[in-house]
């Protein structure tokens, strides 16, 4: 049977403003939590809309994941994952970060598949709600051969010594955010109506991207 979850209502108006990279980030400098970022060989995917609602973790947190998947199959060259992204707060449940697990699965057919990267114990830093970026460097988490996938976290450690995941305040569900417990997947359940899940990715290619296929993954992700 699916874990219970645990919700608290969220007063973020700080995901407005700007802020830095949390931890082992690349140098973008400060900028708004809202505003993807376009570069030459560089693309950050995204589904929520940058204004958190809700806050939520698992009462056990082993093996349960939540996800976001991400479709590049209009882009050639060679992609890999720079940056994984996650909303998250060290301000609920317990005042501390305490970390957890990235891990990239498959996405094929209707539901996400196998894991191919991962996982990857990471943890968050500094205060308030805000995006912890995890770059990778050396791990380079390519996604040759998977160019439909499932980046998603694991909670791993049990209420309240845990790190919440984030919910957009967009009611309406992208149908892109993904739960796992109970050794199946399904879409995020979510609460009060909120089911998009604030994760997003940062990609990068070997070679520049082209203008046509940057158009087609602003029609994909704006």
């Amino acid at each position: 049977m699916r874990s219970v979850t645990l919700t608290a209502l969220a007063t973020l108006v700080c995901l407005g403003g700007a802020g830095a990279a949390d931890v082992a980030g690349p140098a973008w400098g400060e900028r708004s939590a809202g505003a993807p970022l376009e570069t030459d060989g560089r693309l950050e995917l995204k589904w929520d809309n940058g204004l958190g609602a809700w806050v939520m973790c698992w009462y056990t947190g082993a093996d349960s994941w939540v996800g976001n998947d991400f479709d590049i199959s209009t882009l050639g060259g060679s992609w890999w994952i720079e940056t994984i992204r996650v909303m998250s707060t060290a301000s609920w449940p317990n005042g501390r970060w305490d970390g957890f697990r990235l891990g990239v699965y498959a996405f094929a057919g209707s539901l996400p598949g196998s894991r191919f990267h991962g996982p990857l114990y990471v943890r968050g830093g500094g205060s308030g709600y805000r995006w912890c970026d995890f770059d990778f460097g050396m791990w380079v988490w390519s996604l040759l051969g998977h160019k439909r996938f499932v980046v998603s976290l694991e909670q791993y450690y049990n209420y309240p010594a845990c790190d919440p995941y984030v919910l957009d305040n967009n009611r309406t569900f992208q149908g892109h955010s993904w739960q796992y417990q109970g050794g199946r997947w399904e879409p995020l359940v979510g609460t009060a109506g909120y089911r998009n899940l604030m994760v997003r990715v940062v990609i990068s290619d070997l070679m520049a991207v082209t203008p046509a296929s940057l158009g087609r993954v602003k029609a994909l992700y704006k």
